[in-house]
């Protein structure tokens, strides 16, 4: 078996998105005083390489102890669009359709841009660009991965969403009048209008930002964001991807390790009652209790993201 480690290496000056927390690292003791080292970190959870729950933009349930294993770890590809993108670049289906990469339905997929290379501690870094004039997909994009089944997907860079199709461009009116000159219109006139109904309410809701986090996440469609390690290592080819993100209860988005695992096949199965997908219910969980057995509990987090069991 071989593997591909698509996770930045996280330190003290590993930012948060824009308008985030940082993290910080400290030590609670020391050699010095009690023969044994223990450190504190203190971090938002949109740090580093990570992966967004469905509840982070929906009222859905989706947090980090809902995602069963072989909702995380399951076939997939790593599809290379750079050659098309550039600064505040739109990625088209077209651009999957034609890739030297099979896409099936139902995998996670992995999109390299090539943003990462300014990411933090990069030779390249440029951290205006990576945050604020990433490339992103619009909504002909997002339906094409509704259509697709996409599990779930990562991107090398600072949203799942554009940049521009973010509260970014309230928060940097300088590179929004940038972008709005390159294209010839408003934010909202370029990105378009979207409508949805509330999983819950029914209420109908419509907006003009953020696709790929609200209306994405409350069908089940979450993503990673600032994937990148060895990325480059594993373009145009098919693995067993995995998302390895604390199993933590009630917990929005967590930093993750992304691995690409060669030589293993295609097929994932999930063993034993924690990792199973098969006992979530709507708006209910399967947990084992204290002797073994697996009993119903109430979720306080409704359970309608779509999961992709095997049969």
């Amino acid at each position: 078996m071989k593997m591909i480690d698509l996770s930045h290496m996280m330190n003290v000056h590993t930012p948060g998105w824009v308008g985030y927390a940082g993290n910080k690292m400290y030590y609670a003791q020391n050699l010095q005083t009690r023969n044994i080292v223990a450190q504190r970190i203190d971090t938002a959870m949109h740090v580093g390489t990570h992966l967004d729950g469905a509840m982070h933009a929906a009222d859905v349930k989706g947090d980090m102890g809902s995602y069963p294993l072989d909702f995380l770890v399951g076939p997939g590809a790593v599809v290379d669009i750079s050659e098309h993108m550039e600064d505040w670049g739109i990625i088209t289906p077209a651009m999957f359709e034609s890739a030297p990469v099979e896409i099936r339905e139902g995998d996670i997929l992995i999109v390299h841009t090539g943003y990462h290379r300014y990411y933090e501690g990069q030779p390249q870094q440029d951290l205006i660009r990576y945050f604020c004039m990433h490339p992103g997909g619009g909504l002909e994009l997002l339906q094409w991965m509704f259509d697709k089944k996409i599990k779930w997907f990562g991107i090398d860079c600072g949203s799942g969403d554009h940049a521009m199709n973010t509260s970014i461009r309230m928060m940097r009116p300088d590179l929004t009048e940038q972008f709005e000159k390159k294209v010839g219109k408003s934010c909202r006139e370029f990105f378009g209008e979207f409508d949805y109904v509330h999983k819950l309410s029914g209420r109908k809701v419509t907006q003009d930002i953020f696709p790929f986090h609200n209306w994405a996440f409350q069908e089940g469609l979450i993503h990673a964001e600032n994937v990148g390690g060895d990325i480059e290592k594993a373009l145009n080819q098919r693995f067993v991807i995995g998302a390895f993100p604390w199993r933590y209860d009630g917990l929005e988005s967590c930093p993750c390790r992304i691995i690409c695992f060669d030589d293993v096949g295609d097929t994932v199965e999930a063993i034993g009652d924690v990792a199973k997908a098969a006992g979530l219910t709507p708006d209910k969980r399967m947990r084992p209790d204290g002797a073994g057995h697996v009993v119903e509990q109430r979720s306080r987090f409704p359970n309608v993201f779509r999961l992709h069991i095997p049969p």
